[in-house]
């Protein structure tokens, strides 16, 4: 059984009435993956904004494994404590990682950020010495189309994210750095400028399962289903 882990901020949790991207990835590796796979996680719930907490259970497709690690406000400093325990608990073979949007809204600028994620490698690696990773930069969004500020600090974390990745990776213990879809449009993949859609959810879907089956050779292409 090959177990992934889903790490993320609020793109990656989802709220209620969402099927997210999880699932859509779930959903290929089933039918691509050639033997047994499963998502794990020490959370199952969708954030609430009606009651802004994340205790929605809501999914627009509930029959799907539905662990991940993600938080909706989230980023690499808050979820860099607790991966290696998650990692520990649940086995995980794979981080599947899409984070840093928070951290550089709201906490850290891009090489404080950039230093989070060291930590959250080491971390992990301490947990489960050959843990594989997938990373994938802060994709395109709303605020940085209108803050020139915010969006060359995105633009220098994903640079030192790819430098991170060439330095840390290793044979025991891969890093991966997903591509971000180039074809991600705000007004046709997003709800608000941020949050994935279900088209969105696709193509995040897409950007971490192209990355394992060209350096893995893991599933197959990925096709958007229902």
């Amino acid at each position: 059984m090959l177990r992934f882990m889903p790490v993320g901020d609020s793109m990656t949790i989802g709220s209620a009435g969402e099927h997210t991207w999880r699932y859509r990835l779930w959903q290929h590796m089933r039918d691509t993956f050639e033997g047994p796979c499963a998502l794990v996680g020490p959370r199952e719930a969708l954030y609430d904004k009606t009651r802004d907490a994340p205790v929605s259970h809501a999914y627009a497709e509930p029959a799907f494994p539905r662990a991940h690690l993600a938080g909706w406000g989230e980023g690499w400093q808050h979820l860099a404590p607790l991966i290696g325990e998650a990692v520990r608990e649940t086995e995980a073979d794979v981080l599947l990682v899409s984070l840093g949007l928070i951290d550089l809204g709201f906490y850290t600028d891009a090489e404080q950020t950039a230093e989070n994620t060291v930590r959250f490698v080491t971390r992990a690696r301490e947990a489960r010495p050959g843990v594989r990773m997938v990373l994938l930069p802060v994709i395109p969004n709303v605020r940085a189309e209108n803050d020139a500020a915010f969006a060359a600090e995105v633009v220098r974390f994903n640079e030192l994210l790819a430098k991170t990745v060439a330095d840390l990776d290793e044979p025991a213990s891969p890093l991966l750095l997903a591509s971000v879809p180039e074809s991600y449009d705000l007004a046709l993949d997003t709800y608000d400028g941020t949050h994935p859609n279900a088209s969105g959810e696709h193509k995040l879907a897409a950007a971490f399962a192209e990355a394992m089956h060209q350096a893995w050779g893991w599933g197959g292409e990925y096709t958007a289903g229902a």
